[in-house]
Formats: C-alpha cells, sequence, structure tokens
C-alpha cells in the first residue's frame, strides 16, 4: 500500500498488481492458481490439526481433500460458467473452450461448496468416517483459503467494487483481458472479504471451544458467518453477472440470504435435537479404536496356527 500527501489531507490507495503471470520459460505461473494452491494447503494443515483434536487420526483430512479438491474445482467452475455463461457462449471475443481455462480465474464458491462437500461426503463413506464431526473440523480451514484465494482476484484485477474516493480505494489499471485503461479507483472488495473471513474464522474456533460445539454446528456457523459478509459485499461489487438482478438484487445476494436462512435453522435444529458433541468422529467399526480391537485377535489366532 502507497501513501500521497495532498496538502493536509494523508490519502491511501492500494496499488493494483501490474502483472498477474510470470513465465518459468515457456510455464506460465499464475498468481491467481497459486492463491487457490495456499489457501488448499493451509485449510488441510488447520483441517488436520482439529480433526486430531476431535479424536480423528493424522491423513484423514489429506484423504478426505483427495475427493474435495478435485470436486469442489469441478463444482466452482460449474457455478461460475452457468451464472455468467455470456461470458463464454455468444461471446465473439471469448473461446467456448475458455470454460476449461480455470488458470483465468472464476470460481463460484457455492458450486465449489456443493460439490466439494460431496467429494468429502465420498471420501468420509470409503474411510468410516461421520461427515458431520469432518465439516465441522474443516470448515474453519475453508473460511481461510477462501481468504487467501481472494488474492487471486487482486492479482487479476477483478471482482472489485463500486467506484470509490475512500482513502483506502483501490487503483485498477487493467481490464477483465489485461489491456491497460485508464486508472479508476474502487472498493477494494477482495480485501473487504479477506478481512470479513479471517473474522469468521476466529469467530468459528473460539465459539468451538467455548461451546463445544458439534454434529454440525461449527459447519452451520461458518455459512452464516460467511453469507453475512458476502451479502453487503457482493452488493458493493460490479461485476456484471447474466443472472445478476432478481427482484432488484444480485443473484448471489439472495443466494447469501437463503444460505443464511438455512444454516441458523440447522443450528437451531442441531442444538435442540444433538446438544454437545459427538463420542466418536467414526462410524462402528472404523477408526484407532477398531483397529486395536481386531490386533488382539490377530496375534491369537496367529498363535494357535503356530500351535
Amino acid at each position: 500500500m502507497t501513501a500521497a500527501l495532498f496538502g493536509p489531507t494523508l490519502a491511501w490507495t492500494i496499488p493494483s498488481p501490474g502483472q498477474g503471470v510470470w513465465h518459468l520459460g515457456p510455464l506460465p505461473i499464475r498468481a491467481y492458481a497459486l492463491c487457490i494452491i495456499a489457501g488448499i494447503i493451509v485449510a488441510i494443515v488447520i483441517s488436520e490439526r482439529r480433526w486430531v483434536a476431535r479424536g480423528g487420526t493424522y491423513g484423514d483430512i489429506q484423504d478426505l481433500a483427495l475427493w474435495a479438491v478435485p470436486f469442489g474445482l469441478v463444482g466452482g467452475r460449474l457455478y461460475h460458467v452457468i451464472t455468467d455463461n455470456d461470458l463464454y457462449f455468444g461471446n465473439p471475443d471469448q473461446s467456448p473452450w475458455a470454460v476449461f481455462y480455470v488458470w483465468n480465474g472464476g470460481l463460484g464458491i457455492w458450486g465449489a461448496i456443493a460439490l466439494g462437500s460431496l467429494g468429502v461426503w465420498i471420501g468420509a463413506r470409503r474411510k468410516g468416517i461421520r461427515i458431520l464431526p469432518a465439516l465441522d473440523a474443516m470448515a474453519p480451514g475453508v473460511i481461510v483459503a477462501q481468504a487467501i484465494g481472494r488474492f487471486g482476484n487482486y492479482f487479476n484485477q477483478e471482482l472489485y467494487g463500486k467506484v470509490t474516493d475512500l482513502p483506502w480505494k483501490l487503483a485498477i489499471t487493467r481490464d477483465a483481458s489485461g489491456n491497460p485503461v485508464p486508472t479508476t479507483y474502487h472498493h477494494p472488495t477482495f480485501l473487504y472479504e479477506f478481512l470479513w473471513n479471517m473474522g469468521v474464522f476466529g469467530l468459528l474456533v473460539w465459539a468451538d471451544k467455548r461451546f463445544t460445539l458439534g454434529y454440525g454446528r461449527v459447519m452451520a456457523l461458518y455459512i452464516m458467518g460467511y453469507t453475512a459478509g458476502r451479502g453487503w459485499i457482493e452488493y458493493l461489487r460490479v461485476d456484471k453477472v447474466q443472472m445478476n438482478d432478481v427482484f432488484g438484487l444480485r443473484l448471489n445476494v439472495w443466494t447469501s440470504i437463503v444460505l443464511f436462512v438455512v444454516g441458523a435453522i440447522w443450528f437451531t435444529w442441531s442444538a435442540r435435537r444433538h446438544p454437545g458433541r459427538e463420542e466418536s468422529v467414526y462410524q462402528d467399526g472404523f477408526g484407532p479404536a477398531a483397529t486395536a480391537d481386531t490386533a488382539p485377535a490377530a496375534a491369537d489366532s496367529s498363535t494357535d496356527e503356530e500351535g
């Protein structure tokens, strides 16, 4: 962030990066992709620690991530293409094959969460893991991954807010195609969402420790916390979406409202029906306890055969 002094007023401006792609020979290194990868790694590290603290085995979250990450990427891209299909189809300046160019940006969080959760469910069933404690363990890491991923939008100079003269305004110098344009100043919505998401992360960790949340309530609180911020941040954005205006509000604002209500209902229902936390994060017959129970039997069988 740079500062310039104009008379008695100290004005702060957030400069946008001059480029978001670097080349190592013929290999392009894209800041957007690096931010997504960094977010995934941090999310796995946080989730593994929380999972072990809940009674899980180290390595389980990495196994679930093998399912969640590819499913989430596909879901995020599908959501983006469906809601912004005019960017790819019927656009003479864009090849339809660009729907596969994930590295250029364009991942819808709701599609990523939906299919990513499906991936977690598939992986959890295969390992005998209970899905709700797994989601509770992973939710804080996911919100941090989202916070880090927003810097990819910063490097791409995309998804910024309305024009503003606030002291912390963001300078935009390139259009969506990367071409230079006259500098304009906008709300840094990437920064707003980063700060909001990190605040939600702190809330989730504190609430989970303070109230011993279980049965999906950390995930429900994540949904409420994220959508509460996404609603007002989305309202500031100026990027055009074909499915944009629904009864005067952007589609993603309505999505945030609906999901906030769903999260609140889920949290309330879970607290009344299942107060406290799960005794085990594994299904019966799975996990370290099941392995310990079968080990003596296997040893006895081996002794009998030798005798």
